[in-house]
């Protein structure tokens, strides 16, 4: 490598590391922040960059920011010579597509090999996987740079019913880099905070209700919760194989769609992907396109008289929409009571028969839930900051051949279709938006969660694509929109979302603050 280049390189890693995140300059003199992974890829193609240089630029700013911040339990002591793989790829002529050479989180509850997979409990520490879970064998044949793992919520945050996001017996408290005393959010907390934070340029979350989206809206991120069955679940510590999904969040649309791209596949094992349409695209980049709100019918979901900051962002939202051609009409989803009723019990019984089968596909962990329940009960650290209530509900659960929970769970998930596909069809909508999320609460461990808003549940109970873009703040607190529409309408609303995020770039990189000096709860 020429000295030049190497200067070069080296004060963007300077800059990197001695700014929150440095402004674009030249080609070479890139913007973690601001980068996309097409950006990227040009720039590896004409040898501007390599995938060593991004891969140490991330490791450089993990070992500064993260200290602060918290997201990244792992980082892959082999991340570098997976990089290294994919320049001698890229030199020969031999690139497997755009995310090669590219560096992604991935949550702790997704399984890789010879790489603890804890799912932030103390309890699967010290006994890694011995296969990739299939998502994870999918990145790795895209080329990916596994750069490391996420903290996560523990569990998925379904431990407890007083909970408080973020925290693991793992990984600790992560924090919301906009403002260090708030919440992360959902159980993707980790890779939410993490993209936020430009740990990596990529990071692979989970959802069963909101741990994608809620945590992309509240670190200003983008975050897609697929449609049930695209991504395969196999190798993932589960809540429920009725509403459980992996997804991709980054700080673009682009990157998103291409991560789905690579994601999306049929595993054998995992029968809700044998379902998914023959002629569903497996390009989700390609089918996003300019101007694609013009023309189009978006309702809203206002949820309004919650948060008056959030009632500000959407009527600004609105407005977006509309100067870009899209005809707005007011909804009000129906069923939400009566989801509510239903979902959380069903659940309770879901992960009393998921999480176990999970567990005995794991060398030295725990094979039952109530060994689980023990070892939290023995630990010093598990039951520190909050109970597992719900693990114990879970044990005493009525099992899935049990008719009230058939009830239960064939009600919330008819009704969240219905809520769906009744507006959509009523309003003749391409999409329904919503606001994801109200501003990030302060992290309290006596008061627990503070949730006062969310738009997630009737597409995570349904099974149906949701994706969270930045909208605006409160103060220095981010606030997402959520695009949410009919089963596989993947491609449609993610093309809907990144016109949105297009005609409305708000989305700055956060300043780590200590304390919050805005406005937010």
């Amino acid at each position: 490598m020429r000295l030049k280049r190497v200067l070069s390189i080296t004060c963007v890693i300077t800059s990197v590391l001695t700014a929150p995140i440095p402004a674009a300059a030249t080609p070479t003199r890139f913007d973690l922040d601001r980068a996309t992974i097409p950006q990227l890829r040009r720039l590896m193609d004409r040898g501007e960059l390599t995938a060593v240089e991004l891969t140490q630029a991330y490791l450089n700013r993990i070992r500064v920011v993260d200290p602060k911040v918290h997201a990244v339990l792992k980082v892959d002591d082999t991340a570098l010579a997976q990089a290294a793989a994919s320049d001698r790829r890229r030199r020969a002529g031999h690139a497997r597509g755009p995310l090669d050479g590219i560096p992604v989180l991935l949550k702790d509850n997704i399984d890789t090999r010879d790489l603890d997979t804890t799912a932030g409990s103390r309890a699967l520490a010290g006994a890694p996987p011995l296969v990739d879970a299939p998502l994870v064998a999918r990145l790795r044949g895209a080329g990916a740079v596994v750069l490391g793992k996420a903290n996560l919520s523990e569990w998925a945050n379904f431990r407890s019913t007083h909970s408080t996001s973020g925290w693991s017996g793992v990984g600790g408290q992560t924090n919301n880099p906009y403002s260090l005393d708030r919440n992360p959010c959902g159980s993707s907390s980790g890779s939410g905070a993490g993209i936020a934070a430009s740990l990596a340029q990529v990071a692979i979350g989970t959802e069963t209700d909101g741990s994608i989206v809620c945590p992309a809206g509240a670190n200003g991120i983008v975050g897609h919760k697929p449609s049930l069955g695209l991504v395969s679940r196999t190798g993932v510590a589960p809540i429920s194989a009725e509403q459980d999904t992996a997804g991709p969040m980054a700080r673009n649309v682009t990157d998103v769609a291409i991560t789905l791209s690579v994601l999306q596949g049929r595993d054998p094992a995992d029968r809700a992907t044998l379902a998914y349409p023959g002629d569903q695209t497996t390009d989700y980049a390609a089918a996003l396109r300019p101007g694609a709100l013009r023309g189009t019918r978006i309702g809203v979901w206002r949820l309004s008289g919650i948060d008056p900051d959030v009632d500000r962002v959407v009527a600004r939202s609105i407005a977006v929409l509309r100067v870009n051609g899209a005809t707005v009409v007011e909804v009000d989803l129906p069923y939400q009571d009566e989801i509510g009723a239903v979902e959380y019990p069903a659940l309770v019984t879901e992960i009393g028969r998921d999480l176990p089968a999970y567990l005995r596909t794991r060398r030295g962990a725990p094979q039952t839930l109530q060994a689980l329940v023990d070892f939290n009960r023995r630990d010093p650290v598990e039951l520190s900051k909050f109970g597992q209530e719900l693990f114990e509900q879970a044990l005493t659960a009525p099992g899935t051949d049990d008719p009230t929970y058939r009830r239960q769970r064939a009600t919330a998930t008819s009704l969240a279709r219905r809520s769906i596909d009744e507006t959509l069809a009523a309003n003749r909508l391409d999409a329904i938006v919503a606001p994801t999320n109200s501003p990030a609460w302060k992290t309290d461990y006596a008061a627990g969660d503070a949730y006062i808003l969310g738009s997630s549940t009737p597409a995570a109970v349904a099974g149906y694509p949701d994706v969270s873009v930045p909208a605006g703040y409160a103060g220095e607190l981010p606030i997402g929109l959520s695009f949410f529409g009919g089963r596989w309408s993947d491609a449609r609303v993610l093309s809907l979302a990144a016109a949105y995020e297009q005609a409305s770039p708000v989305r700055r990189a956060p300043r780590y603050f200590t304390r919050t000096t805005g406005s937010g709860r």
